[in-house]
């Protein structure tokens, strides 16, 4: 059973990975997932689990962070009472500010008293470190003693009993500081995710009994009538029935050049209306509709995590105990062993302590992947986890589908090849004829190509021939269209064409007529898209399709893939998939768009839908969409997880680095308190500042 919790006021990675781990250890919970995104709790319970889920979970978060409100309702704090709470802080935090300024300043003024000097000391200390303080006796009253309250809390009152009234406020000034950072880039990489979330339309103008209702999105069947006009936002997909405008594609593509929509266009939900009045008839309801889809997809990605992610998350579980033993092992041995002053090896525990606190390495990782999913959302890319986010980072492979990827997908009569005194008009229109009664895009781009109206009325004995082609009877006249083995299974004489592209061949009365080529037209940016991935370090391209060889191989050579593998079913690209991956080290990804790929992206490392025009499947098999249909977004995506993961790597780098240095001078008592407080907060600030620069666009 599935249970949904609001964590209100949760903005901390550390204590929302403390709580998912906590709360999976309750006997009969099989999974449990914080999303710091939404600020919920996913918690899934079997048979095994007897007791009240609310409560144990009300309990767990409360000894994480006892100011987080805990609900099963679907009401979010709102923007007014967040600013609210910020400002409470930062005014807190002023205050506190202000009286250890004054504090420090009257310690040097002459003929102080001193104990005046520690009154001024201990109060601002009160103001900028007593939630922290009662919040250690809360965790160690519950049994939950190493985390990061607790080595404030010790370390400062610590500094206080040896005397280092000024260094003791500092640290937790500072820490205080770090933490209000953490939050305010929480805040930052939340409102980059929730400017994605505005595409959820307010309500939707339907036609009904003759009049048009504002309803909301949810109750509009698919084949109701909707009218939307300049400035609103699209409430749901639809084909455009009336009407002609410039719609506004920036939330879900991340493109500011607008499009145009008229007459039979496709329009997606979530996208803007720019200049005219739309018709649109529905085509999805709301819940199948794009931008449910996408906020659904983007809200949930948080809970994807990345192996960094994790691995951070076990280490400060075991690094923080050890270090406080170490801690403690130094303030108590050497004066025992060698007779040293209690004092002096006290005062080097308390440094030790300060600055050992992971704090700057469990906050800006989880920060940074949370910034990299917005990064790329905001280029219309949607990443469903920060553990594919790193997995685009070792992708050695890139297999890529043909019809809809890399080629438009849209087939049009590129060459009519006329024989035996038939015109190129008489070709193409008994061509149409056969064709009249598919709608397989080969037999739409010829009737598209003949450009009338074909009277169904006079055509006989309808028959489609799989794997050939079709003949139907037209008056007195017999008319087949196909390929090569349908010319071959009439007995028609023909010349077979040799040039590329999709053949048709056309016989009236058993005599050939000549031949209709169809071309599929290569995307733009397919070329430029293949050299960028290879100069990003992909080594090796390969396209598959279910097409022609020759169709193939010109296509391939075009756009400069590697390898071509052609006329493949679809579960023999699943197959082709897998004898790719047994031979390479890297990573493996898949791009197409079509039905017939969900099984291959879903096969593949990393699975990248075309999502703009993309089915449904293939979106829900993915693991990558990308808004557009262009290849080169795929670029985008790419150098967004690189950048991501190169921030992860300074701030593990620079984190562990200076505090090693300075755990070293520390134990050597060369770096007094204030070193202690740079070594701590400081680097936590300057991790978190860095991890805020993967929102950057």
């Amino acid at each position: 059973m599935d249970r949904i919790f609001i964590l209100k006021g949760l903005d901390c990675p550390h204590c929302s990975a403390e709580i998912e781990t906590d709360v999976r250890k309750l006997s009969g919970v099989s999974y449990s997932s914080v999303n710091l995104i939404k600020q919920t709790l996913t918690v899934k319970t079997d048979e095994k689990y007897s007791g009240d889920i609310f409560a144990d979970v009300t309990r767990i978060v409360h000894s994480h962070e006892p100011d987080v409100e805990v609900t099963e309702n679907e009401e979010k704090s709102e923007d007014t009472e967040k600013s609210r709470g910020m400002t409470g802080r930062i005014v807190r935090l002023s205050a506190g500010a202000a009286i250890y300024i004054a504090g420090l300043v009257i310690a040097n003024l002459a003929g102080v008293n001193k104990y005046a000097e520690a009154g001024i000391l201990i109060l601002s200390y009160i103001i900028l470190g007593g939630d922290v303080v009662i919040k250690a006796i809360k965790n160690i009253l519950k049994g939950r003693v190493f985390d990061e309250n607790f080595l404030m809390t010790v370390s400062t009152i610590g500094a206080f009993v040896i005397g280092e009234y000024p260094e003791a406020v500092a640290v937790m000034l500072f820490y205080q500081i770090g933490e209000l950072f953490q939050d305010m880039a929480v805040s930052r990489s939340r409102k980059s995710i929730s400017d994605l979330m505005d595409i959820r339309p307010d309500s939707a103008n339907v036609k009904r009994h003759g009049n048009i209702e504002a309803v909301s999105p949810e109750t509009v069947k698919q084949g109701e009538i909707i009218v939307i006009k300049p400035g609103e936002k699209i409430p749901l997909d639809g084909i455009v029935a009336e009407g002609e405008s410039m719609i506004d594609t920036r939330a879900l593509t991340g493109e500011s050049v607008p499009r145009s929509a008229r007459k039979g266009d496709t329009v997606l939900s979530g996208c803007i209306n720019q200049s005219g009045v739309l018709t649109v008839e529905v085509t999805k309801e709301f819940h199948d509709s794009t931008a449910s889809k996408i906020i659904d997809l983007v809200e949930n990605a948080a809970s994807r995590k990345a192996p960094a992610e994790n691995f951070i998350t076990t280490f400060s579980r075991y690094y923080t105990p050890i270090v406080v033993i170490m801690a403690l092992l130094l303030a108590i041995i050497p004066p025992l062993a060698f007779a040293g002053q209690w004092t002096d090896w006290i005062r080097r525990g308390f440094v030790f302590l300060v600055i050992s606190c992971p704090c700057a390495l469990v906050i800006s990782i989880p920060l940074t992947f949370f910034g990299g999913i917005g990064r790329a959302s905001g280029k219309g890319v949607l990443v469903k986890g920060s553990n594919y986010l790193e997995a685009l980072n070792k992708i050695d492979t890139i297999v890529f589908d043909k019809t809809g990827t890399l080629t438009k997908g849209v087939f049009k009569v590129s060459e009519i090849i006329s024989a035996n005194g038939f015109g190129d008009d008489e070709i193409i229109e008994y061509a149409a004829k056969a064709e009249s009664f598919s709608n397989h895009p080969i037999a739409r781009s010829i009737s598209d190509a003949y450009g009338k109206v074909v009277d169904n009325s006079v055509l006989s004995d309808y028959q489609e021939i799989s794997g050939h082609g079709i003949s139907v009877i037209e008056g007195e006249h017999k008319i087949i269209a196909g390929n090569e083995k349908l010319m071959n299974s009439f007995g028609i004489e023909f010349e077979p064409c040799e040039k590329v592209g999709t053949k048709v061949y056309v016989a009236v009365d058993k005599k050939y007529a000549g031949c209709i080529i169809i071309s599929d037209e290569i995307k733009r940016d397919s070329k430029e898209a293949i050299m960028a991935l290879k100069k990003l370090g992909i080594n090796k391209t390969v396209m598959l399709t279910g097409d022609d060889e020759r169709i193939a191989t010109s296509v391939a050579e075009k756009v400069g893939v590697d390898e071509c593998y052609a006329n493949l079913l679809p579960d023999e690209k699943v197959l082709k998939l897998e004898q790719i991956h047994s031979g390479n080290v890297g990573k493996i990804a898949f791009v197409g768009d079509g039905i017939n790929d969900a099984p291959v992206l879903a096969r593949a490392d990393v699975g990248i839908a075309m999502g703009g025009l993309g089915s449904d499947a293939a979106i829900e098999a993915a693991d990558v969409v990308l808004m557009t249909d262009e290849v080169s977004k795929l670029i985008d995506a790419i150098k967004t997880a690189k950048a991501t993961r190169r921030i992860v790597m300074q701030n593990i780098i620079f984190a562990l680095g200076i505090k090693a240095v300075f755990l070293i001078l520390g134990a050597f008592g060369i770096a007094g308190m204030w070193m202690a407080v740079f070594g701590d907060v400081g680097v936590m600030i300057i991790a978190v500042l860095n991890a805020m620069r993967i929102l950057k666009k």
